[in-house]
């Protein structure tokens, strides 16, 4: 159980859905005012996949390394399993991830019976635009991530909601689960040309004496490195992870839309070259 919660805290590095704009800096200065930090309020509702810069796209290994955590709120409150999670500090874990090409509900649609050259060069124009844009492997990365953290004999599988990019099940060994819904989210790129995004999403933990439910922000802000090495890494990313507590939680309203829990990675992307 104490192992689980480092997963679960860390499992959305891919996560991401949807991509509204934030408002210039915000999510910028957020990371640089770590851990300074209370609940965001410029989010906006969950809808469709988030949107990946081209450099981002193939498939890559990854390695992510715990470098801080901290409890703002210790020792009134204090998260499940945080207290066990400093012994991950500076302990890379490592998995791969890949992003690719979004499949569009309009690949089906028939171009025949249109009546309107404009409708038609619309359509042609939105598929081609579509079939380009760069997303997540969610449910690829997923597991791998969950894998290389518990162990293959621990995670049986990582299911995606076919209805709904926004709903993604980690099915756990003895009938447990992780049940993640993201609901609302913001990106940015900066001036230098990094990539933001955030999102806010609940996560329930099923199958333990008592379902235990929380509220999670990652903010993650990636940068293309200049490197042609597989030795050295391509991308970079610094993230944050904040747990917050559920309205469900007695000590919802002690909080005051503060996090309970932070934590913060480094992130480095290796090219594979296996696309």
């Amino acid at each position: 159980m104490k192992l689980f919660w480092s997963f679960c805290l860390i499992c959305f590095l891919f996560f991401c859905s949807g991509n509204p704009s934030a408002s210039a800096g915000e999510l910028d200065r957020r990371l640089e005012n770590f851990p300074q930090w209370e609940k965001l309020t410029s989010v906006q509702p969950a809808v469709g996949d988030l949107i990946y810069p081209e450099w981002m796209k193939g498939e890559w290994e990854v390695k992510s390394t715990l470098v801080d955590l901290v409890a703002p709120l210790a020792p009134e409150i204090i998260t499940p399993g945080f207290e066990n999670n400093r012994q991950y500090l500076n302990q890379p874990v490592n998995f791969k991830v890949r992003f690719i090409n979004q499949k569009t509900s309009y690949q089906k649609t028939p171009l025949s019976g249109l009546n309107s050259p404009q409708m038609l060069l619309k359509i042609i124009s939105h598929r081609k635009n579509k079939s380009t844009a760069v997303i997540a492997d969610r449910a690829y990365n997923g597991l791998n991530l969950a894998r290389a953290i518990l162990g293959n004999d621990t995670v049986k599988a990582v299911k995606v909601d076919p209805n709904s990019p926004n709903r993604q099940i980690t099915f756990l060994k003895g009938d447990r689960q992780l049940v993640s819904i993201v609901k609302s989210r913001a990106t940015e790129t900066t001036a230098d040309g990094r990539f933001i995004a955030t999102e806010v999403f609940q996560q329930l933990f099923k199958g333990s004496y008592r379902p235990y439910l929380n509220s999670v922000e990652s903010t993650t802000a990636y940068s293309k490195l200049s490197t042609l090495s597989t030795s050295n890494p391509a991308i970079e990313g610094n993230q944050v992870t904040a747990v917050y507590l559920s309205s469900q939680d007695p000590d919802f309203f002690k909080a005051a839309n503060k996090p309970v829990a932070l934590y913060r990675y480094k992130l480095e992307f290796f090219r594979t070259f296996n696309e």
